[in-house]
């Protein structure tokens, strides 16, 4: 069955097609290394590889490229203040290489502890210097660029169809996302950008290479539209991010490209909403925000907070609180009680025959693959969970298969060492779950009380019951 996808070009569903058969070009905007992730950043990142699990499970091949942002990402979205490494590397007093790499290291940890699919290329934009310029050069040839200031601009005036992402109305537009003015005077036009920063524009800085217009270093949307066609070809298929990459940098990357190729750049363009706290969007601008190591420190697992993410459509807004942590909590540890409680049953994995299994497969398929559907998809896990006409190897089975999607670890479940008890003390064990079937509720009180009369004190849950001594 098809893959739809909301393309944000377009502002509609559209049926995916890659342009090379089933192989797929997937490029994603990276962290920029100069502070942790913080659990807003990890979600966008979660709804990439969920996109990327479900084209998987659909039949395509991925390639999947990541930027690594260690240079040129300014603290003004709008071509405005300090590069964002080189500041917390003054702060910190270390150098800007190992602010860069301890922080690409803690954005790894995090990304591997969500069980995140790694990029196939993951490339750091200062290691793609040469490309950037070379990219630059093309826009300069093509008429596109202007030099002021001793920086390399571009000319959105060169071009008919800026802001078309967007959707800008070119007559109000504000260069940055916080609706800050310009105060670069070099600019012809205020929505124009920085391609190349000389040192005449910010002075001597600690990453700065040669060019043809002087030594500096990229500007923040040149590296994105270089290291992608470097990777990807010209064209590819999927473009992702953050709705707040929407009106500047998404918007200046396609502009750039486009110019510099004359064709199109990206066929579909997918954004992820916001994760807001109890102040709105969470920003790394406030100051504290929260990690996924303050989570971890806090008891809560990875998993609970990717699954909480699957709770929410990625193009809707999640409002984060720690009740809705904890219930996501209880949820994934209610699923992986129900699947020790299928393994103890012998449950394993097999080909899936009935009409009914077959049922739930195709139908969890549809909803993940109608623009990526986790919150349908999870009502679908518990549906086989719940479903007792299901046997055991198929509820388990399903189960399996699901979890190439939601990519929650079901797989690594398994029984807990049992503790040696007396065999008379599992025979009460086995006695009561018989009565319990049968409903016989005196007798399944009557050998609960013979068990706790011999120290063991007997543990109901939805999928079971287990002994535990009493201490």
């Amino acid at each position: 069955m098809p893959v739809f996808l909301y393309n944000t070009m377009s502002r509609s569903l559209e049926a995916f097609e890659p342009l090379h058969d089933k192989e797929v070009g997937l490029y994603s905007c990276g962290p920029t290394v100069y502070n942790y992730a913080h659990i807003g950043n990890l979600r966008t990142f979660l709804f990439e590889d969920l996109l990327k699990r479900t084209l998987l499970i659909s039949g395509f091949k991925v390639n999947h490229v990541m930027n690594i942002t260690d240079v040129g990402h300014l603290t003004g979205d709008g071509d405005e203040g300090e590069d964002k490494i080189e500041k917390m590397a003054n702060q910190s007093h270390k150098s800007v290489w190992d602010i860069a790499q301890f922080y690409t290291d803690a954005f790894f940890r995090d990304y591997d502890d969500l069980h995140m699919i790694r990029p196939n290329v993951v490339c750091k934009a200062t290691d793609h210097i040469q490309q950037m310029i070379d990219l630059i050069k093309r826009l300069e040839e093509k008429g596109h660029t202007y030099v002021s200031g001793g920086n390399v601009y571009f000319s959105i005036d060169s071009i008919p169809d800026y802001g078309k992402l967007a959707r800008l109305d070119l007559d109000s537009l504000k260069t940055a996302v916080r609706d800050d003015v310009s105060s670069d005077d070099n600019k012809k036009n205020p929505k124009d950008f920085v391609l190349w920063f000389t040192k005449s524009k910010h002075g001597e800085q600690a990453m700065m290479w040669d060019s043809p217009w002087g030594k500096g270093f990229p500007g923040w949307h040149i590296e994105c539209s270089a290291m992608s066609m470097h990777y990807l070809g010209e064209s590819f298929d999927i473009h992702c991010g953050g709705i707040d990459a929407i009106p500047v940098h998404h918007t200046n990357e396609i502009a750039q490209s486009e110019a510099a190729t004359g064709k199109p750049w990206v066929k579909y363009w997918m954004h992820g909403e916001f994760l807001l706290d109890e102040t709105g969007k969470m920003s790394k601008s406030k100051g504290e925000f929260l990690t996924l190591d303050l989570l971890k420190r806090k008891g809560y697992d990875a998993m609970d907070y990717r699954y909480y993410c699957l709770g929410g459509h990625y193009r809707s807004q999640l409002k984060f609180s720690f009740e809705a942590l904890d219930t996501a909590r209880k949820a994934r540890k209610n699923v992986q009680d129900r699947i020790q409680s299928l393994l103890r049953e012998g449950a394993k994995k097999v080909p899936l025959t009935s009409e009914k299994a077959l049922q739930y497969q195709a139908t969890f398929l549809e909803h993940v693959q109608h623009d990526l559907g986790s919150p349908r998809g999870l009502a679908d896990l518990w549906g086989v969970l719940k479903d007792e006409a299901l046997d055991c190897d198929e509820r388990y089975t399903l189960i399996m298969f699901f979890d190439q999607v939601f990519g929650l670890g079901f797989a690594s479940v398994e029984l807990p060492e049992r503790e040696d008890f007396p065999s008379e003390a599992l025979a009460l064990l086995e006695k009561r779950l018989q009565a319990k079937k049968e409903k016989n509720w005196q007798l399944a009180d009557r050998l609960r009380s013979e068990l706790d009369a011999m120290g063991y004190r007997v543990k109901d849950t939805p999928t079971g019951s287990s002994l535990e001594k009493k201490m």
